[in-house]
């Protein structure tokens, strides 16, 4: 809801793992201050992830990764749990001038109020049909990758899909 009414300051917690390689999994906090964004990581082993997914979350307290703790503490103090799924299919491409991170999300699905994030065989239903089309840099963008990207028939503009999964829940 704090996207959805514009609230300049607010932050979320996600696992994360890429188009069903679960070899590598990371814990993020996402954190949004204005138009500022900041993302902080941490590496989760499959064991961990589903133990967070299970509510079993005493071992984050003595975990060596601040970020772990922190969400362990807001995990008892503030009641955050997991609330859905949400999964899309994300080509990624890198331009190293600038550091462009250009990626195509499609096929996004929610997993509605489940959370099994990492059984295979989890139900999720479509929620949108767009494709989005996201554009990230570092120093600059090159002139290159703005003309690429600029379509005259599309729009410009902010989505959210995990405020797009969370319709259903």
């Amino acid at each position: 809801m704090q996207k959805i009414n514009g609230v300049s300051r607010r932050e979320k917690f996600r696992i994360r793992y890429y188009n069903g390689d679960t070899s590598v999994i990371h814990l993020e906090k996402k954190s949004k201050y204005d138009r500022l964004g900041n993302k902080k990581t941490a590496p989760l082993t499959k064991e961990q992830a589903q133990s967070i997914v299970d509510g079993d979350i005493e071992w984050m307290l003595e975990s060596e990764h601040e970020l772990i703790r922190e969400l362990y503490s807001k995990m008892k103090l503030e009641q955050l749990a997991p609330k859905t799924i949400v999964d899309y299919t994300r080509e990624p491409f890198i331009y190293p001038a600038g550091n462009v991170r250009v990626t195509l999300d499609y096929n996004i699905r929610s997993g509605i109020n489940c959370t099994d994030f990492l059984n295979p065989d989890c139900v999720t239903v479509p929620v949108s049909d767009s494709i989005i089309l996201e554009v990230k840099w570092d120093g600059f963008l090159p002139d290159i990758i703005r003309d690429a990207v600029a379509l005259a028939d599309r729009r410009e503009g902010a989505f959210s899909k995990y405020a797009a999964c969370r319709i259903y829940g």
